[in-house]
């Protein structure tokens, strides 16, 4: 701790540094925190937050449970920054830096509802077996017209010809060169921000955009999607449009997914454990995929984490709906795109572009490794195309929420005191959607039924 107080001091200094935003992310994946001045922030000592901020639904309320959860008299949480992710906040208008803090109870103890720290636990497991996860995510989201009444629905915005898109351009690069000065600020603030950015792409929806990050530590490029999502809608304000990462925010548009590439290396030597140096798949590999197939159901809700998700794991939109892998197929759930040895992984095509990182990565590299521990075996390739095959996961909140807590070993792996306090608040999130009577049901069954 004292070499990561020194470290930071020290960037601080370097960089002018006149203001600090001390950053914990919540349960929806969002920044929850303090400005503090440099100066004080050097010298005060270690922030504090309540802890019932880590358990407040997407409208900042609490469920009824609440006091289940955290202290009855709503103690302080004490916050410790980590140094890895010091970086600045580049569209401020004075020198400020943005550190990531991790949350623990006052006696030492890593706090069990801290979202990062589930992830850091399951990091754990892999290294006390020797191994380590590599990850690359894919993020994909929405440019779309500013929008103040949340009773109209979305459109895309107007490009650079004064045009917004109106037919589906995948890949197109004169559709992404309609946002020009959008992406060249959003590439800016990113590489300002030492973000391991690669590539961006047109996706199929309108003013659907896609970015891909390099490979790399799961904590690390966890820590950096939760940043992406803060810089893409900090640079889309300053265009005067919105950017959404919401899963499905257009009725007649295919949904926005946060595709996560994975494959595990030995912990000493960084070989890649699913394939051989000649290139044939290990058991490993087919191990993970098994525990893949197997623990989804149960970890759903962690893939898809609020009402509006449901709307995209639907048949014939792009997103899977079964439990079915296959060969550099992008219908199934789980693909192993062609590659060389060293580069085998896996791709889960679960997660919605609307997921707390954290608790995404969290799932599908808890699900491989319990997978390559129990040998569980997957079912043969997917042929063909796996969306003309049978719905095999929930299609709502409720639904996906019955099972978090139905195996021993994803209730160890987790901790059960936040499987319980994530079940509560989402589905305190869904009997508050549950009470809104949509225009779908005022229109067909008012006078109809």
């Amino acid at each position: 701790m004292a070499d990561d107080t020194a470290q930071i001091k020290e960037w601080l200094r370097q960089h002018r540094i006149s203001e600090v935003e001390c950053l914990v992310p919540d349960m929806t994946g969002n920044a929850r925190g303090k400005f503090i001045p440099a100066h004080q922030f050097l010298s005060r000592g270690e922030p504090r937050l309540p802890e019932s901020i880590l358990i407040q639904t997407v409208t900042g309320e609490y469920c009824d449970d609440h006091w289940d959860f955290v202290e009855p008299t709503d103690t302080d949480m004490v916050l410790r920054p980590d140094a890895s992710t010091v970086r600045v906040v580049p569209w401020a208008r004075e020198p400020t830096a943005q550190i990531i803090h991790d949350c623990y109870h006052r006696d030492g103890r890593l706090h069990p509802l801290s979202t990062r720290n589930v992830l850091r636990g399951i990091l754990d497991l892999y290294a006390a077996d020797g191994l380590r996860p590599v990850i690359a995510p894919e993020v994909e989201f929405y440019l779309v017209s500013r929008n103040i009444d949340p009773d109209f629905e979305l459109c895309p915005p107007e490009g650079r010809s004064g045009r917004p898109e109106s037919s589906r351009l995948s890949y197109s690069i004169d559709a992404v060169a309609e946002f020009e000065d959008f992406v060249q600020d959003m590439y800016d603030f990113a590489e300002a921000q030492e973000l391991q950015v690669d590539t961006l792409i047109h996706e199929n929806g309108t003013a659907q955009m896609e970015m891909n990050f390099e490979h790399g530590d799961a904590l690390a490029l966890a820590d950096q999607v939760f940043v992406f999502k803060r810089t893409v809608r900090e640079t889309a304000h300053r265009h005067g449009i919105y950017a959404t990462f919401m899963a499905k925010p257009m009725e007649r548009e295919c949904g926005s997914a946060l595709h996560i590439h994975q494959s595990v290396v030995r912990a000493d030597s960084g070989e890649n454990i699913f394939a051989t140096a000649k290139g044939e798949h290990t058991d490993a590999l087919l191990n993970y995929i098994g525990g893949l197939q197997h623990y989804t159901p149960e970890l759903i809700s962690l893939y898809a984490p609020s009402v509006n998700s449901y709307r995209r794991l639907a048949p014939e939109i792009a997103a899977p709906i079964n439990l079915n892998w296959g060969f550099d197929n992008r219908t199934t759930a789980f693909r192993v795109p062609h590659s060389a040895p060293q580069s085998t992984r896996v791709e889960n095509r679960f997660p919605g572009a609307d997921v707390n990182p954290y608790l995404a990565i969290a799932a599908s590299l808890a699900s491989g490794l319990l997978g390559m521990r129990r040998g569980l075996q997957p079912t043969a390739p997917h042929q063909g195309t796996a969306n003309e095959d049978d719905v095999e996961v929930a299609r709502s909140l409720e639904e996906g929420l019955r099972n978090l807590q139905s195996s021993p070993e994803i209730c160890e792996a987790f901790g059960e005191l936040f499987l319980q306090a994530y079940t509560a608040v989402k589905l305190d999130e869904f009997e508050e959607f549950n009470r809104v009577i949509s225009s779908w049901e005022r229109e067909h069954l008012l006078l109809q039924v």
